[in-house]
């Protein structure tokens, strides 16, 4: 009997509850007689920088006449379910509404009220998010049962739209171990729902979180999500970046694609807001806001050499995040997001971007040639902290090999070698190149791509010279020589190799 009887108290508190919190958020609002017309305007339901939309029941059909006030109870009474027995005991008694009179808002209604900066944010958003696809990829496996080949999902990506041809930008490491990828595009309702048959030829990929952004996502309920199967056109490892390129079945281009809006990476001051789109750990189309953090950074490609003048932000980026673009205040493109700095794995508040302007350049050539031509020096170097632990090198970068053949053995460059007596003579030490100090490898890989292949650049070293000193102990010096080196086009897309 105790235990039913606390049972039934339990159900008139909450009952009670209800009514109390429905009175109170409908008390500001005097609701309409039965059969008569309120209206809502705007500044009624939000101030200042309030956006509800009003809602007319005049407009109201009979399934909002039908809405209950109970529907809209338990909103406003999660705290009373929360806080334990003082809070329910400390409800007002029961009191009633017509269940007939409650005006039912509009769904806009229902929305936070947005200020000036949000909805320039959800503005951003909402313009660029189409133009951002889903990339997953796979590899292919013998089925263990037959002799069919399976595709296997191995990872998941980002990518934005170059052009209306069909060219998707995303980072070299994205699809570096795939056979083949998909690339799921946002259309308007009325687009073209095709699929094209062409698969990546090389063997090019990410972590998968996901897959195809398949999270039931309803953010555009305009748009139609078709996947479409993409072609390699060309990679750059050095610099992290592919172009793809997905068609029709027929191979005629993709109607209503919605290419990104470049931006510039000259200029950019740490302090400026930023924001990233992308699919992280495989939420396809999530927005991150932060600020640039630090430009001029240098960071490690695929290929193990540096990516030069990347860009810093806080925006979370995540794994799933590479390949996405990185915007300014006005959603332009300022960067490709494509490593972070973390001891965890997931963002830690340091991502990087390659800079906009070098992803233009480089996604130039590859469309029209398929492949990046740069100039060739022909050494093999020496890592800058390798030098300074063993040979104490404080400066420049140190030539391990000259290979023959290249512009810089015409030139006369040296690399360490055997002399025939046994002793190891220390190679060049580039220190500059037509008056750019090298003080790294960083250094030297961009003074050298700055140029073309048949431009004659200036090259001075300090070359270690064994002399005999008064007292007649042998003493290395370092001679400073400069060499007039003409640069020629590489073969295989490299013009310094460690």
């Amino acid at each position: 009997m105790v235990t039913m009887m606390r049972y039934f108290v339990g159900i008139s508190i909450l009952v009670s509850s209800y009514n109390q919190a429905a009175a109170f958020v409908l008390k500001p609002y005097r609701m309409a007689t039965k059969g008569s017309t309120t209206k809502f305007s705007t500044t009624q339901l939000c101030n200042k920088h309030d956006t509800y939309a009003a809602a007319d029941d005049d407009a109201s059909s009979q399934d909002n006449q039908r809405r209950k006030l109970l529907s809209i109870a338990p909103i406003y009474t999660l705290p009373f379910l929360l806080g334990g027995e003082n809070t329910a005991s400390a409800a007002v008694p029961t009191s009633t509404v017509q269940q007939t009179n409650v005006v039912a808002l509009s769904p806009a209604a229902s929305a936070l009220c947005a200020d000036s900066e949000e909805e320039a944010r959800i503005s951003i958003f909402e313009r660029v998010a189409p133009s951002v696809v889903y990339i997953d990829t796979f590899k292919q496996k013998q089925d263990v049962f037959s002799t069919d080949i399976m595709e296997i999902p191995i990872g998941s990506g980002s990518g934005f739209i170059w052009d209306n041809e069909g060219h998707i930008v995303t980072n070299f490491h994205v699809i570096q171990q795939a056979k083949s990828a998909q690339i799921a595009i946002l259309t308007p309702n009325n687009g073209i729902k095709s699929s094209s048959s062409a698969a990546i030829e090389p063997a090019y990929t990410s972590v998968r979180p996901g897959a195809l952004g398949s999270n039931g996502s309803t953010t555009f309920k305009d748009f139609t999500r078709t996947v479409y199967k993409a072609r390699v056109v060309g990679v750059d490892p050095t610099k992290d970046i592919a172009v793809l390129k997905v068609d029709n079945e027929d191979n005629s281009p993709i109607k209503q694609l919605r290419p990104i809006q470049l931006g510039t990476s000259t200029g950019l001051r740490v302090g400026q807001g930023s924001l990233a789109i992308g699919n992280p750990f495989g939420l396809d189309h999530t927005l991150t806001t932060g600020v640039i953090s630090g430009i001029g950074r240098e960071v490690k490609s695929p290929s193990g050499r540096p990516i030069s003048n990347v860009i810093q932000t806080d925006a979370a980026i995540n794994p799933g995040n590479s390949g996405g673009p990185l915007l300014d205040s006005k959603g332009r493109v300022i960067g490709m997001a494509t490593a972070i700095y973390s001891p965890s794995g997931a963002s830690a508040g340091i991502g990087f971007a390659v800079p906009v302007d070098t992803v233009k350049y480089i996604v130039t050539q590859l469309i029209e040639n398929g492949q990046i031509v740069r100039p060739l020096l022909g050494v093999n170097i020496l890592d800058s902290k390798q030098s300074r632990q063993t040979l104490g090198i404080t400066k420049g970068v140190l030539i391990l090999e000259v290979k023959p053949g290249t512009p810089a053995a015409a030139a006369g460059l040296k690399g360490i070698r055997r002399t025939e007596s046994g002793i190891i003579e220390i190679g060049d030490i580039i220190i500059a190149v037509d008056g750019t100090s090298i003080e790294k490898e960083g250094d030297l890989f961009k003074a050298i791509e700055d140029y073309k292949p048949g431009d004659t650049v200036k090259v001075t070293v300090n070359r270690p010279q064994i002399e005999v000193t008064e007292s007649g102990e042998p003493e290395i010096k370092l001679k400073e020589i400069t060499f007039s080196v003409k640069l020629i086009a590489s073969d295989d897309s490299t013009f310094i190799q460690k």
